[in-house]
């Protein structure tokens, strides 16, 4: 008599493996634009890099899934995957975020402030002094940490639930033998 094995892979154990495979990436690829120098204002082609890597994780997860699952994923579970894989990622790239501002650049926020005044006379050169600190002051919130580390977490939600609604969508198959 031969025991017939599932060899199924749960939802959770994806989520966590590539979420913390994209954290750790998000991580390394952060500390490389801190050692460069880049972390204030990076080129906008390196968050162009920074998506695409993204996109690939999550994509890599939702397969792994699939394919652990005898070749069956539903929309919801690759919804559920995606979600996990970014709020896992966001999490730790929080704590690099918490590193970063509170440890290695404890004055980040007078760094990122005046990256952005130096930008913004770059922009407009003509601009008075009394506009360009009325400028900087409505940006001012927007460089603490109190602001940063929950709208971060909060946008890797969002595109992680578009990047995996779009390939959830391409690669969901229902099992005909499933239960309904």
């Amino acid at each position: 008599m031969k025991i017939e094995t599932t060899n199924t892979t749960t939802i959770k154990d994806v989520m966590i493996k590539f979420g913390v495979v994209l954290g750790v990436i998000s991580i390394l690829f952060n500390v490389v634009l801190y050692v460069t120098d880049n972390f204030l204002a990076p080129h906008w082609s390196l968050g162009v890099l920074n998506f695409v890597i993204t996109i690939i994780i999550i994509v890599m997860a939702l397969k792994a899934f699939k394919e652990g699952n005898g070749g069956f994923m539903k929309l919801g579970q690759a919804i559920k995957i995606g979600l996990g894989v970014s709020l896992i990622a966001a999490l730790l790239g929080g704590i690099w975020l918490l590193i970063l501002t509170q440890v290695l650049e404890p004055n980040y926020s007078e760094l990122a402030l005046d990256a952005a005044r130096d930008q913004i006379i770059e922009m407009y050169p003509d601009m008075s002094d009394a506009q360009l600190d009325q400028s900087i002051s409505f940006q001012e919130p927007f460089t603490k940490i109190s602001f940063m580390l929950p709208v971060a977490i909060m946008m890797s939600l969002f595109f992680g639930f578009i990047i995996s609604l779009i390939a959830g969508l391409i690669l969901k198959k229902e099992n005909p033998h499933a239960d309904a």
